[in-house]
């Protein structure tokens, strides 16, 4: 073994463990596109779902196929056709959605059962269970536009899925429905996804996309991507974009995300497939990949205002006395009010930190990062950390730092490394106090 590699591997999996206990037991309903699948991607992603597994979530998996139905048309000389984003199906296309469903449904099921030495899949037990948990009705006639076979769904077997979970096995559901009289419908993966994880309330819905995410500037293709959209954001987003017509459009998915988390999802998320061991980096890191729309109903995360002062001043008090924080006087906060970002829940502030810009060195401070003991070891303080990123982001900063004397490990965990004082900008060099001796940390936000 090498000399290094208990040096990276074993802070880096002590580092994991905090995800692994949060998620055991856990509810997750991945929505996997037929991109992915015709990509090459499906073994790949399956050993990804068999970790999960044995790390103690529950899985439901719904497959998509929509390049595969347009290869069985292509084949049979039928044209594929498309209205408002939805297939619309005649018998062919219906016959041709069966066939592809059923070779689909046979790879992911051979592809669970591999279990190959030195692969993330030996030793692994995985039971994959499907059925006619779904119940459809037709999309009937849109603007004119008949859809024939094509369905929505109408009911999900919550219960009967539940039971499936709960004894260890992973429920997979192809994008089919019945109605009560027996006659099938041709789905949308994405319409199944999101159904089945408000039916379930689950504690995620996953769709692996041919996208990377949704961009902070949906209109520009070189923007960055926006890792966390509040649910308030992403409806005002959506309000603005036009209607979805494929999957990359940015409204496709992210509709779907929507309607999640107003069901009651907490977290609806957008990740591409063509990024090895996305679902991973998702789940078992800091950062993420893609985006995340989280609903922000039971709690604000939000800029401060005036009628905080005193919700800040009573959270950071008992820091300042001990020598945590550097005490700060009632005219300070209020003059700086406006650099400040709060968590809120029912009207009681119980974690904050200010952002404190130097453009001319195109970074900023992020200052004062309290969390209330009470809810300490819940990712509190790691929202606000995004937000402070984002929010230097959003100014054209292109790094952050901290000054610290008691939780530079908590900042070195989530990007941030040591440098020596005399890295800060010139007009924080002065203010510096030789006397506390503080560690200076920067994490580098492009």
């Amino acid at each position: 073994m090498s000399l290094v590699f208990p040096h990276t591997f074993v802070p880096w999996f002590r580092s994991v463990a905090p995800y692994v206990h949060a998620y055991k037991g856990k509810t997750f309903v991945v929505g996997l596109a037929g991109e992915a699948i015709a990509a090459g991607k499906l073994n790949a992603f399956v050993q990804d779902l068999a970790i999960l597994h044995a790390m103690g979530i529950k899985l439901v998996l719904v497959h998509g196929f929509r390049p595969q139905v347009t290869e069985q048309l292509r084949a049979k000389g039928h044209e594929s056709r498309f209205s408002h984003g939805i297939r619309i199906t005649d018998p062919i296309a219906l016959d041709c959605a069966q066939e592809a469903a059923g070779q689909l449904r046979f790879e992911i099921e051979a592809a669970f059962s591999q279990g190959l030495p030195n692969t993330p899949m030996a030793n692994s037990t995985v039971r994959v269970i499907s059925g006619n948990f779904l119940t459809a009705r037709p999309v009937g006639i849109v603007d004119g536009v008949d859809f024939m076979h094509s369905g929505v769904v109408r009911r999900v077997d919550a219960g009967a899925i539940q039971r499936a979970i709960d004894t260890g096995a992973i429920v997979l559901l192809s994008p089919f429905g019945f109605s009560p009289t027996g006659e099938a419908f041709n789905l949308t993966m994405e319409d199944v996804a999101t159904s089945t994880a408000v039916a379930l309330q689950a504690d995620k819905l996953i769709f692996m996309t041919e996208v990377p995410g949704i961009r902070e500037n949906p209109n520009d293709p070189d923007s960055p991507i926006d890792t966390e959209l509040a649910l308030a954001d992403a409806q005002r987003l959506l309000a603005q974009l036009p209607s979805p017509s494929q999957p990359t459009d940015t409204a496709f998915y992210l509709q779907h995300c929507v309607k999640a988390c107003l069901g009651g999802v907490e977290r609806s998320h957008i990740l591409p497939f063509s990024v090895d061991g996305a679902v991973l980096l998702e789940v078992y890191t800091h950062d993420g990949i893609g985006t995340m729309v989280v609903d922000e109903k039971l709690e604000s995360l939000r800029e401060a205002t005036v009628d905080d002062i005193g919700g800040i001043l009573q959270l950071i008090e008992p820091f300042e006395k001990d020598g945590t924080l550097v005490k700060r006087s009632r005219t300070e906060i209020e003059r700086d009010i406006g650099h400040y970002t709060v968590i809120e829940h029912d009207g009681v502030i119980f974690g904050c930190a200010a952002l404190y810009p130097y453009p001319e060195a195109r970074t900023g401070e992020m200052a004062a990062l309290t969390i209330s003991p009470q809810v300490q070891g819940q990712g509190d303080g790691e929202r606000i950390l995004k937000r402070i990123e984002q929010r230097a982001r959003a100014m054209g900063l292109e790094s952050l730092f901290v000054l610290t004397t008691r939780t530079m490990h908590w900042f070195i965990k989530r990007g941030f490394s040591e440098v020596d004082p005399d890295w800060l900008p010139e007009a924080r060099k002065r203010k510096y106090n030789w006397d506390r001796r503080s560690k200076v940390l920067v994490k580098r936000l492009r």
